[in-house]
């Protein structure tokens, strides 16, 4: 499972050979436009894009919120673009840390896709650019200027191994004697988004809020000494050998399994508690300042705000950002949507200020030996 760092600790940097030590000599018009507009319109930078002829996408591993689907449409669209896959088992800072070490070559990252925590902590290499469906975006969703974007959500939710334990409804129910043994949550929350959102619901299933997920924290501690919590880090293997029975984690990780366990003879249940809000986390999509295909990095940018493009997202158990203009319009995949777990209640999604100080106040307070 891709991992996106919460920005709670610094990750070593990464090594980087450079393939090559020229820039990709990319159009000089679209190194510094806003949007499309600064080109000409989109005619003129979709000729830009394809005289470029490359772009260079990092993290997007196939599975992840079906990037496959979104890079097949992409690349179907513009045949005259060659797309170069990189680090796809990258998480967010190591992301950050290819730009730095491979600026100045054709090999460096055009776009990037991020976790919230580090995006707002780097944001001197990101480059503004507002997309033609800038105005159909929640303003609390994007970066006034246009610097970070948000794409899709995940809500936090749990899956089971319901062959071997009931699926719970709750947080509260994974405290029960039944689940010994068989919790394990994606990632620690002092290094994971995932794993701290994880504890962001726990708090909020008991009485904490998004300012004070102190109960977050507890009622891990709890679940650690009822011998509940496993000390493992959950993937499809851990999962299909019966080591992970439950996991808490994107709805988008969770759900995209239930196929694959069940060839394995495996009825894998996805459920968000009912117990809590809805805990929703947004990933940003942004444009790197010194990317040597620019025209192509918001060409794509265009591409990835478009309902074929969403639709992608939303067919990987992901939400959308433009889901209920898509709902409003009739653009949206309505077989994909159902498919999504039934939430009620608003979604909770952390501001800058209350993502930083829930996970200073993990880096401060959690004690559980997790991978």
């Amino acid at each position: 499972m891709r991992r996106m760092s919460s920005g709670v600790v610094a990750f070593a940097a990464i090594a980087v050979i450079a393939a090559a030590c020229g820039g990709g000599g990319g159009s000089s018009k679209a190194a510094t436009a806003k949007s499309a507009a600064d080109v000409g319109g989109m005619e003129e930078l979709v000729k830009a894009a394809e005289a470029e002829a490359a772009l260079n996408v990092v993290a997007v591993p196939p599975e992840w919120a079906n990037y496959k689907g979104v890079l097949e449409k992409f690349k179907a669209k513009y045949p005259k673009i060659k797309v170069d896959e990189q680090g796809l088992d990258f998480n967010s800072q190591q992301e950050i840390d290819a730009v730095n070490n491979q600026k100045g070559t054709d090999k460096a990252p055009d776009v990037l896709d991020l976790a919230p925590a580090i995006a707002l902590a780097n944001t001197a290499v990101l480059a503004p650019y507002q997309s033609a469906a800038w105005g159909d975006i929640p303003a609390n969703l994007k970066e006034s200027t246009g610097l970070w974007v948000s794409d899709y959500a995940g809500f936090m939710s749990i899956g089971c191994d319901t062959k071997k334990v009931a699926a719970p409804a709750t947080m509260a129910d994974l405290l029960k004697s039944e689940y010994k043994g068989m919790v394990a949550l994606n990632g620690n929350p002092k290094a994971a988004s995932s794993g701290l959102h994880g504890v962001v619901l726990a708090a909020l299933a008991n009485g904490g809020t998004a300012d004070d997920i102190s109960a977050g924290v507890k009622f891990f501690n709890d679940l650690n000494t009822a011998g509940n919590l496993l000390p493992v880090d959950p993937t499809p293997a851990t999962i299909a050998s019966g080591q992970t029975p439950c996991v808490i984690d994107w709805e988008y990780n969770n759900a995209a399994l239930t196929a694959d366990l069940a060839s394995k003879g495996i009825d894998w249940k996805v459920s968000v508690p009912s117990d809590a809000p809805p805990v929703a986390s947004y990933y940003y999509q942004a444009v790197n300042k010194d990317a040597p295909h620019p025209a192509a990095a918001r060409l794509w940018e265009e591409f990835l705000y478009t309902p074929e493009a969403q639709n992608e997202w939303l067919k990987g158990f992901a939400r959308p950002v433009l889901q209920e203009k898509m709902i409003a319009d009739g653009t949206i995949d309505q077989t994909a949507l159902d498919s999504l777990a039934k939430v009620a209640g608003t979604p909770v999604v952390l501001t800058a200020d209350q993502q930083k100080a829930a996970a200073d106040y993990v880096n401060a307070n959690w004690n559980i030996d997790l991978p």
